[in-house]
């Protein structure tokens, strides 16, 4: 199958890389999606990454515990970042060349991000995996993988979700006849208040006309099949 997008934006949770409890990082896990990216690499398709940090530390849930939130937030923020760490080592294990792109400094770590920088190095077949989120409290890495989608121009954002297909009008792990969307637009998932993402990263697609897919990875072969645009998940629009 001939690719459909050039460039993607791929959202990781921290649950994509954790054991069956939801917790830590799985070497196994995270070997099978470093061989999923290294073959949609092998399609001529340039890859970025945004990984999330659930799976180690959530600032919301720190807060709510009774933690400051700006100092649970950076928590979750450097837990994103070990997740890239591991992510790069099992992709460049398999020969991929890989940048981890931090948004708070650590330069014994990763390079700081930088928009011209990535950009190069996704025009020269390297991954990019952005870590650290926006770098500021109180945004998800949702609305990082929005924005960063935005900087570098990617032609898709793939949000990949475990345990689900794609969009549902309410939890289908809960509502056994939950409704599955194929189609939805931008508008659609703010009015019905569908938890696919926070309202923040909704607007920044939309404002961008950056096209949503939302698929199962639980699923061998989803990733590489979400980049080639097969008919996957559920696609959030602009019609």
């Amino acid at each position: 199958m001939e690719r459909k997008y050039k460039r993607v934006m791929l959202k990781l949770s921290g649950e994509a890389m954790a054991n069956k409890n939801g917790f830590g990082i799985d070497p196994e896990v995270v070997s099978r999606l470093a061989r999923e990216i290294k073959e949609v690499c092998e399609k001529n398709i340039q890859v970025c990454i945004v990984v999330g940090g659930g799976n180690i530390w959530r600032g919301l849930k720190g807060s709510q515990g009774g933690m400051d939130r700006v100092s649970a937030d950076y928590m979750g923020m450097l837990a994103t970042v070990i997740n890239a760490v591991a992510l790069q080592d099992s992709l460049e294990k398999l020969g991929v060349t890989t940048r981890v792109q931090t948004s708070i400094e650590m330069m014994q770590v990763a390079e700081p991000y930088i928009r011209r920088r990535a950009i190069r190095h996704l025009e020269k077949s390297r991954v990019v995996i952005f870590a650290g989120g926006t770098g500021n409290p109180y945004f998800t890495t949702d609305t990082t993988a929005a924005l960063r989608s935005a900087e570098v121009e990617v032609d898709v954002m793939l949000m990949a979700k475990k345990q689900v297909n794609g969009v549902y009008d309410s939890d289908p792990k809960i509502n056994p006849d939950a409704k599955f969307f194929t189609h939805l637009t931008y508008g659609e998932v703010l009015q019905k208040e569908l938890a696919v993402m926070d309202n923040t990263a909704i607007a920044l697609c939309m404002n961008n006309n950056i096209p949503i897919v939302v698929f199962n990875i639980d699923k061998p072969g989803n990733i590489v099949k979400a980049c080639l645009g097969e008919n996957l998940g559920t696609i959030i629009e602009g019609k």
